[in-house]
């Protein structure tokens, strides 16, 4: 080695460069790739595995995961916990190991998360061929089974020769680091590459800073928003989560506060006012508050800030009814900005919403509106507290008083977590966040089995602070394996896991879509073959015990209150385990989600349902 080159693997020079890799904004810098996930098998053991050991805790810490979808996952919440500003690296051999990262990258790039993803590949010189776990294509020799991570990936790349990692590296991080592109990022590394030694540039190593950038908006574009804001009777904040990414929390609460124009959230969104906050009015859409929905409704003016909208949010084209109505979209990405026809800011979300409090200095929407939604929000604060509320102590919970003993329970910062099941629509109807980052639902890909690996996430990147997951039996038998990392790590993670013996939300779904609930109960089959006998006798409480966390049962509302404090005060992970009373409790769904019907069927339910479909999708808009 002479002194303007350094010689390594290809991959200890990938793990030499990310660790000098980090990001910057308003002045704080953190590391971009702080820590690598992994599980090793021949695709990597010996090429990333080794580079990992040789390079030392230091130089990049390592984290053993149990599933490689899951590490994903847990990198995802720990990226979302520091707003993006900071990810972590996933390595995997090629195979199984490979194809498992597909559903987290999907996660992480719809929901516009960065996520750096190395699995390993066939070898490039194809001098075994095939290889164990190769896939051959008949056709088309380079292709393997990392190519299915190209349509979910931001960026991706195969590197067949050590010096094509220096352009792709840098490109990748490029990609993790801007806030317009983010999302998973793939290098598909070949494992002789891997292992190959090259004569490295030392400016490849040096220390280098992405700066994350803050765009402001174009004057044009201001002058347009700020005179179709003037001009609004009833204008109303739609909340996505880039209201959090951008740590424009502060700046929303000034302009609302300015203004009185009243803010509802997307699931992506909740926690960007406190939930005591006079115009916070909860969540939108499907799983929507009456309040904000019942505005959306009348709304003449929608303003979007940081979110996509989806058919959640919009009720699937059918919330949003003046005449009238017209979008105004504040988004980093042009792409989002302009759906639904919108006027566009597209900017930060900080720096758009400073500049739009400038300009409309003076300006507040008529006192009549404030009073009416203010009126509104007081009316769904009383529909929380009674579904919170349990009357008999020693009564089995239902789900929405398990949420009103949680919610007794936690703290200002605590961080609750969920992804899927019939809890994020109650969530978000329900929750009373009173901190940015205290409600951390994935409402993008909602993927069961996301929740634990995600707490260990946010637990990395918030150490003291406390985390629950909270899990239905259908998710957490999609994957408990993490619950042994959480122990492993001494990460003292609390799931909430609550047995209803099915999938609870679908079960609703199919009953109202005319599918009769059919395969949605973890039950014996029954004489006619269908699963309506009696509950499974399994016992997930065990089951968690088993992998190594402290485990609690509580059976009725006095226990349950009792096990979540006893579990907020441990050092130790902790599972709570409720079984709910099955009788829902939570309030309706307050506008339409579309979710087609049959059109034409034997069974009088599917006719019914589909009745009832046709007249709802006739309430759809094309907003253009």
């Amino acid at each position: 080695m002479n002194a303007r080159t350094r010689r390594l693997t290809t991959a200890q020079a990938l793990v030499r460069f990310l660790s000098a890799q980090y990001t910057e904004r308003d002045g704080v810098r953190r590391r971009l790739i702080a820590g690598t996930w992994g599980i090793f098998g021949h695709g990597n053991v010996a090429g990333v595995g080794q580079a990992l050991l040789e390079a030392g805790e230091d130089v990049m810490p390592f984290h053993q995961g149990r599933n490689e979808q899951s590490m994903v996952h847990a990198a995802v919440g720990y990226a979302r916990q520091l707003n993006r500003l900071s990810a972590q690296a996933v390595t995997t051999s090629i195979g199984p190991g490979a194809t498992n990262l597909v559903t987290g990258a999907a996660l992480a790039t719809i929901n516009r998360l960065p996520v750096l993803l190395l699995p390993g590949d066939y070898f490039a010189s194809h001098a075994p061929d095939p290889l164990l776990q190769q896939l051959e294509h008949p056709v088309e020799a380079d292709v393997s089974v990392n190519d299915t991570l190209r349509p979910v990936s931001r960026y991706f790349d195969r590197i067949t020769r050590p010096e094509a990692l220096i352009p792709s590296a840098l490109q990748a991080m490029r990609v993790l680091a801007d806030p317009a592109e983010t999302g998973a990022v793939t290098l598909a590394l070949p494992q002789d590459v891997q292992a190959e030694a090259y004569d490295w540039p030392e400016e490849f190593f040096a220390e280098r800073v992405w700066y994350v950038r803050r765009p402001a908006p174009d004057p044009v574009e201001l002058a347009a928003a700020v005179e179709a804001i003037r001009s609004a009777g009833r204008p109303l904040i739609v909340a996505g989560g880039g209201v959090h990414h951008s740590e424009a929390e502060e700046a929303l609460k000034a302009f609302v506060e300015a203004t009185g124009i009243p803010v509802a959230s997307t699931q992506a969104g909740k926690g960007s006012l406190r939930h005591d906050h006079p115009a916070d009015l909860g969540g939108i859409g499907h799983t929507g508050t009456a309040v904000s929905d019942d505005l959306a409704r009348t709304a003449d003016l929608v303003i979007g800030v940081g979110t996509r909208y989806t058919d959640f949010t919009t009720a699937s084209g059918t919330l949003f009814q003046h005449p009238e109505v017209r979008f105004l979209n504040l988004n980093i990405t042009g792409f989002d900005a302009h759906k639904l026809a919108a006027r566009t800011l597209v900017c930060d979300a900080r720096s758009g919403l400073e500049k739009l409090l400038e300009a409309l200095s003076g300006h507040r929407v008529g006192q009549e509106y404030e009073a009416e939604y203010r009126s509104g929000k007081d009316r769904w604060d009383e529909v929380v507290e009674a579904v919170y509320r349990a009357d008999d102590e020693n009564a089995v919970p239902t789900q929405t008083q398990v949420l009103g003993a949680l919610d007794a329970a936690v703290g200002d910062d605590d961080v609750v977590i969920n992804a899927a099941g019939s809890l994020p629509g109650d969530l978000h109807k329900l929750w009373r966040s009173r901190s940015p980052r205290q409600y951390h639902l994935e409402y993008g890909y909602s993927c069961m089995g996301y929740e634990i690996p995600a707490g260990i996430g946010v637990q990395q990147a918030a150490p003291g602070t406390p985390v629950w997951a909270l899990v239905g039996d259908g998710t957490y038998l999609m994957m408990p394996t993490e619950i042994v990392t959480a122990v492993q790590e001494g990460l003292p993670v609390n799931i909430v896991l609550i047995q209803n013996h099915g999938y609870a939300s679908i079960g609703g779904l199919s009953q109202e879509t005319g599918g009769e609930r059919f395969g949605t109960a973890y039950r014996f089959r029954a004489a006619d073959g269908t699963f309506t006998g009696a509950p499974l006798p399994v016992d997930l409480a065990a089951n968690a015990a088993s992998l190594g966390m402290d485990v609690l049962r509580a059976k009725t509302v006095r226990e349950l209150r009792e096990a979540l404090a006893a579990a907020r005060a441990s050092d130790r992970p902790t599972c709570v385990y409720v079984e709910t009373d099955p009788a829902p409790t939570a309030p309706p769904a307050e506008a339409w989600w579309d979710v087609p019907v049959a059109e034409t069927a034997s069974r009088e339910a599917a006719v019914e349902a589909r009745e009832r479909y046709d007249r709802q999708v006739a309430g759809r808009r094309r907003h253009l």
